[in-house]
C-alpha cells in the first residue's frame, strides 16, 4: 500500500543532473520541482478518488437496500398440490443407475470384516457420504454381527424418547447376560429396577459380563436427524456410547453434523472411526417422515407414515393401536376412546397386564405422534388417532391382528 502512495525516491545523481540542466534560478528550481512532483501527486489523487468512489458506492448500496420495500409475497400465496398426489409422483420417478448403485453397495461388503474388527477394538463407526446408508448398515449388522444383540434407533423420526431407548438397551443386555449364564447361578431380578438414567448407564458400564468381548451394538440411522439434534440427546447418546458393553454404528447426512459434538465426545465417548461410504441410494424411508414443502400442510399423519412407524413397534403395541382404531371407526361421533375403556378392552384380549403397561404403550404412541389425548364432555381423558376414517380403513390391514 505504501509503495503505491509513496513512490521510490530517485537517486541523488538523477536529482543533481535534473537541477543542473538549464539556468539555476529560484524560479526555474520551483518550476522543475513542481514538474517532478506532479506525476506522483496525480497517481496518489487518482487512487484515493477511486477508493473513495468504491466506499461511497458500498454505503450507497447499503442505504438503498435498507430503504427498499419488502416483498409482500408469502408461501401461503403459492397454490400447493395435494400431498398424496405429490408423493405418488415422487414414488413413480424412474430410478437411475440401478446397476451401478447395486455394484457400489456390493463392493462395500469387502469392508465388513474391517468394520467388525474396529467395533471389537472399541471404536464407533460413523458412516458419511451421499445417499441413504440405512440399507448398507443394516445389511452389515445382519450378516456380520449375528453373534451380538442389535438395537436400531431411527433418528429421522421426528420425536424419540431416549429414556425408553435406554431401558430397551439395558433389557437386551440383561437378556444377553442371562443367556450366557444359563448353566451358572445368576441374579433372577434385573439390577436396574429404578430405571433412572444413572442406574441404566452404570449397569451398561458394569463388569457383569464374564468376558470383555460381549457387547450390544446400537445402530443409529441419521444420528443428525431432527429427533436427535438437541444437545441433550447428543450428550446422552455419547454417554451411552462410552459404556463398556456398548458399540455404536451411526450415519450422518447433514454437512454440518460434526458441529453437534465437541472434542471429548468425538475422541473419547463416541470414539468415531470415520468411513466415507457414498451409496447414491434414494432416501425413501427417511423422506416419508419429512413434510413436503410444496404439499398441503396437515397436522394429521398419512396412513402410509403411520404404517411405517407402527412396523417399528412391538406386536402387542400394534394390537393395542388396532383396538383403538377399531373403536374409533365404530364410534365416529365420539371425541375419543376413554383410557379406562381402552385398558379394559386390551386386558380382555391379554394385550396388557396392568395400567402401567398400557401407559407405556400410550407414551410410545404419543412420542411417534400416532395418537393424541383430550377430555370429553364427561371430563374423562380420551385418546384418539388423528386420522380420517378412510385413512384408518387403509391402515387397519397393515396392523398386526
Amino acid at each position: 500500500r505504501k509503495a503505491k502512495l509513496f513512490p521510490p525516491v530517485p537517486p541523488l545523481s538523477f536529482l543533481h543532473s535534473f537541477w543542473s540542466d538549464g539556468e539555476q534560478t529560484p524560479e526555474s528550481r520551483t518550476f522543475h520541482s513542481a514538474a517532478f512532483c506532479r506525476p506522483a501527486m496525480e497517481i496518489n489523487d487518482g487512487e484515493e478518488e477511486e477508493e473513495f468512489e468504491f466506499s461511497r458506492n458500498y454505503f450507497l448500496a447499503k442505504e438503498l437496500g435498507g430503504s427498499s420495500k419488502k416483498s409482500g409475497r408469502k408461501i401461503s400465496d403459492i397454490d400447493p398440490v395435494d400431498e398424496q398426489e405429490l408423493r405418488t409422483a415422487a414414488n413413480n420417478l424412474e430410478p437411475k443407475h440401478e446397476r451401478e448403485v447395486a455394484s457400489l453397495m456390493e463392493s462395500y461388503k469387502a469392508s465388513y470384516p474391517e468394520w467388525g474388527f474396529m467395533l471389537r477394538t472399541g471404536f464407533g463407526l460413523l458412516m458419511y457420504g451421499f445417499g441413504s446408508k440405512k440399507a448398507l448398515i443394516e445389511d452389515f449388522a445382519s450378516t456380520s454381527l449375528t453373534e451380538y444383540s442389535v438395537v436400531v434407533i431411527n433418528g429421522y423420526v421426528q420425536s424419540i424418547n431416549l429414556k425408553q431407548v435406554m431401558v430397551a438397551i439395558a433389557e437386551v443386555w440383561w437378556d444377553q447376560l442371562k443367556a450366557k449364564r444359563r448353566n451358572s447361578p445368576s441374579q433372577a431380578q434385573q439390577p436396574f429396577n429404578s430405571r433412572s438414567i444413572d442406574d441404566l448407564l452404570a449397569f451398561m458400564d458394569g463388569q457383569e459380563a464374564d468376558d470383555d468381548k460381549s457387547f450390544v451394538c446400537i445402530i443409529v440411522n441419521n444420528i443428525d436427524g431432527p429427533g436427535l439434534r438437541e444437545p441433550e440427546s447428543q450428550h446422552l447418546l455419547a454417554r451411552i456410547a462410552s459404556c463398556t458393553h456398548i458399540r455404536i454404528i451411526a450415519s450422518i447426512d447433514h454437512v454440518n453434523a460434526p458441529l453437534l459434538w465437541d472434542k471429548k465426545m468425538v475422541h473419547t465417548q463416541f470414539n468415531w472411526y470415520w468411513y466415507h461410504v457414498p451409496t447414491f441410494a434414494p432416501y425413501v424411508v427417511e423422506g416419508v417422515f419429512f413434510p413436503l414443502i410444496l404439499a398441503h400442510s396437515s397436522t394429521a399423519q398419512s396412513a402410509k407414515t403411520a404404517a411405517i412407524v407402527l412396523q417399528s413397534l412391538t406386536p402387542n403395541a400394534q394390537s393395542v393401536f388396532r383396538v383403538l382404531a377399531e373403536y374409533q371407526l365404530s364410534h365416529p361421533d365420539v371425541e375419543g376412546m376413554p383410557i379406562e375403556s381402552l385398558y379394559a378392552a386390551s386386558r380382555e384380549r391379554f394385550l396388557v397386564s396392568s395400567q402401567v403397561t398400557l401407559n407405556s404403550h400410550l407414551t410410545e404412541f404419543k412420542d411417534h405422534e400416532l395418537v393424541k389425548t383430550r377430555r370429553n364432555a364427561d371430563g374423562q381423558d380420551c385418546v384418539y388417532i388423528p386420522l380420517a376414517n378412510d385413512g384408518l380403513q387403509k391402515l387397519l390391514p397393515e396392523i398386526n391382528p
